[in-house]
C-alpha cells in the first residue's frame, strides 16, 4: 500500500520551490487522509505545523527550507519514501499557559518549545514565582523568566543560559532572563507535572506579556504554566539524527 503524504510549505520561495518539485515527485494526499505530513521550512514553521495539526492521526516530518532546523531533517528530494518508512517517532507534551491579564482577560495558548514572561517596557519586570502552590521565590527582578520542554531547551532558554533537557526526561526547566536580583539565580528543575504560576508586581508601572511559541499577549497579571498530557505531538526523524541525538550533540559543541 503506497504511503499516503500531505505537504506543507512556509511562504518562502525555497520552501515553496521545494514543495512543488516533491508533489510533481511523490503526488498528494490532504492532511485529513494521509500517513505522514511532511513539512518544509524552519523551526517556526515546524512549531506552527504541530499546534495546527495537533488533533489529525498523522505525524509530521519537517525537511530543513530555513535557517537552523532543529527541529527537522535534511533536505534531499531523493528516497523521501525510504527516508519516511525508516524514520523513528519522538513523542511530545506541549504546555499549557492560562494567562490572566490586568484587565480581566484570560488568554490560554499551547507551547511546544517554551512560555515565556517578558517585560514589555524600559523597567526591570518584578515577578513572583510559586510552583504547586507554595511559593518558591517572593521577588525576582529581571527581563523575564521562561519554563522549557525538553524540546524546547536548546532554543530562547538555551539563549538565557538555561539547562538542555534530555528529550526523555520527565522535567521542565525553569529559567531567568538576565536575572538582577537575585543577581546569580540562573532558574530551577522542576518535575514534569509541576503547575508554576507566575505573578506579576506592581504591573501597571512594570508591565510584562506572555508569550507561548512566539503567540504573546500583553499586560499580563499572572501566568499559570503546566505540562499538558492530554495532547502528544508526534515528530518523525532520520535514524541515528533524532532528536534525542541532537539534544546531547548540542552540549558538546
Amino acid at each position: 500500500m503506497a504511503l499516503k503524504i500531505a505537504f506543507t510549505a512556509s511562504e518562502t520561495p525555497v520552501a515553496q520551490t521545494a514543495r512543488a518539485a516533491l508533489v510533481s515527485r511523490y503526488g498528494e494526499s490532504s492532511e485529513t487522509r494521509a500517513d505522514v505530513i511532511v513539512a518544509l521550512g524552519g523551526d517556526g514553521f515546524m512549531l506552527q505545523t504541530l499546534h495546527r495539526t495537533q488533533s489529525l492521526p498523522a505525524p509530521v516530518y519537517g525537511m530543513n527550507r530555513g535557517t537552523v532546523g532543529f527541529l527537522m531533517n535534511e533536505y534531499n528530494e531523493a528516497d523521501l519514501l525510504a527516508r519516511l518508512t525508516a524514520a523513528e517517532i519522538t513523542k511530545i507534551n506541549p504546555l499549557a499557559m492560562r494567562a490572566t491579564c490586568t484587565d480581566g482577560r484570560i488568554h490560554e495558548a499551547l507551547a511546544i518549545n517554551e512560555v515565556s514572561v517578558l517585560r514589555m517596557g524600559p523597567q526591570a519586570a518584578k515577578l513572583k514565582i510559586t510552583v504547586d502552590g507554595r511559593l518558591r521565590m517572593e521577588e525576582l527582578v529581571c527581563d523575564g523568566a521562561l519554563v522549557a520542554t525538553p524540546a524546547g531547551s536548546t532554543a530562547y532558554n538555551y539563549s538565557a543560559h538555561g539547562p538542555i533537557l534530555p528529550i526523555g526526561s520527565d522535567v521542565l526547566a525553569l529559567t531567568a532572563i538576565a536575572p538582577f536580583r537575585p543577581r546569580r539565580w540562573r532558574g530551577a528543575l522542576l518535575p514534569k507535572s509541576a503547575n508554576v504560576t507566575i505573578e506579576v508586581c506592581d504591573p501597571e508601572k512594570r508591565p510584562v506579556m506572555a508569550d507561548a511559541d512566539s503567540r504573546s499577549y500583553p499586560d499580563v497579571a499572572s501566568v499559570q504554566i503546566r505540562s499538558d498530557a492530554s495532547i502528544t505531538h508526534r515528530i518523525l526523524f532520520d535514524p541515528e539524527h533524532g532528536l534525542e541525538e541532537r539534544l546531547i550533540r548540542e552540549q558538546f559543541v
